[in-house]
């Protein structure tokens, strides 16, 4: 049994919220109407999972998250809209600890009910099973309980500038769920001198990526694209598909370049990483490939990636122990598809090692 937490000001919203969930065995669902309801109750109910919207009276849905993780961490799935102003204030909730968001349809929620519900319940599934770092917002939890405020962390160290590669070669990253986080993670240890194009497939929405791509691209010294038409692949430089469809690699008369393209239905997420790494495949020597599955729910990825590594490829599988969800290179470590198993913080430095 999953116990819910329900936060949205909207009685409308809890109500047809309510009825998704109390239709679907497994779930205790109880409801808060703002931020300051929903710190009380994950102190009285202690949920599993909390839905928590951005915008509420009071106590709004990033301050109260801010707080949660302090005060009782617990998964929590943000609700935000599409809009732009709903993708910044949905990466800022990555900082804080959430571990998933499903965009709010436009317009009213009960005429397109049937068909978010799905996706809702998939993602408060998944974030019942997912894993918060215990060191997650450690200090400052230790110092809400001795009664100080909060101070500012310590960003992490540039990496050390290195030679660049022989050879045309290329990174092939794939993530889902917590896929923000531990994109930053991977990609701000790496110096701008890095030799080699990076293309990652993160599933999210289309009004997502491109915000995702500038915020990397502000605190990376590689530089950060959004990729929605052909673009030439150069070293030091990172490659983010474009929300909802998928990202593929291709090769004319100037290189090889990355390139958005419709899904398929022989593909079920997007941006695809099983469709990126084929097509990856068809134009670059497996040995000068790099492919890294990172948290996430589902397969995506495990099964071109295993393919990769058969045929002469170096893939990276994220470590349980620090992956949010182990699904997506879980599948990659079954299927013997792994060179390596590397908790995040150490995939950084075996990549450079690998493209030295």
């Amino acid at each position: 049994m999953i116990k819910l937490l329900v936060v949205d000001d909207s009685a409308l919203v809890r109500k047809l919220l309510g009825g998704v969930f109390t239709e679907r065995d497994g779930f205790d669902v109880r409801f808060a109407r703002d931020g300051i309801d929903a710190l009380e109750q994950n102190k009285s109910f202690a949920p599993d999972v909390i839905t928590l919207d951005l915008n509420m009276p009071r106590m709004d849905g990033l301050e109260c998250l801010d707080q949660l993780m302090i005060e009782r961490p617990c998964p929590v799935v943000m609700v935000s809209s599409h809009t732009a102003a709903g993708a910044e204030a949905t990466l800022k909730a990555f900082e804080l600890g959430a571990v998933d968001f499903v965009p709010k349809p436009a317009g009213a929620v009960s005429l397109h009910l049937n068909e978010w519900a799905p996706q809702l319940v998939a993602k408060v599934r998944g974030a019942a099973g997912a894993r918060l770092k215990s060191s997650t917002r450690l200090r400052d939890r230790v110092r809400h309980r001795i009664g100080q405020s909060k101070v500012a962390g310590v960003g992490a160290a540039g990496a050390r500038r290195r030679s660049a590669a022989t050879g045309e070669g290329l990174v092939l990253v794939g993530t889902s769920t917590g896929g923000p986080p531990a994109l930053e993670a991977l990609l701000t240890p790496l110096p701008a001198s890095f030799p080699w194009p990076i293309i990652v497939a993160q599933h999210m929405p289309a009004s997502f990526t491109g915000p995702l791509a500038r915020r990397l691209n502000g605190i990376c010294a590689l530089s950060v694209v959004e990729v929605r038409q052909p673009v030439v692949l150069m070293p030091g430089t990172v490659y983010i598909g474009a929300g909802d469809i998928d990202i593929i690699v291709s090769r004319r008369a100037a290189g090889l370049i990355a390139m958005a393209a419709p899904g398929q239905p022989d593909y079920l997420w997007h941006p695809s990483t099983d469709r990126l790494v084929r097509s990856a495949m068809e134009h670059v020597p497996a040995s000068q490939l790099v492919g890294i599955l990172m948290t996430g729910m589902g397969n995506d990825g495990a099964q071109a990636m295993t393919l990769l590594h058969a045929q002469g490829g170096n893939t990276i599988a994220e470590a349980e122990e620090t992956a949010v969800v182990w699904g997506m290179p879980g599948e990659l470590v079954k299927a013997g598809g792994a060179e390596w198993v590397l908790p995040l913080p150490d995939i950084a430095a075996r990549l450079q090692k690998m493209v030295p």
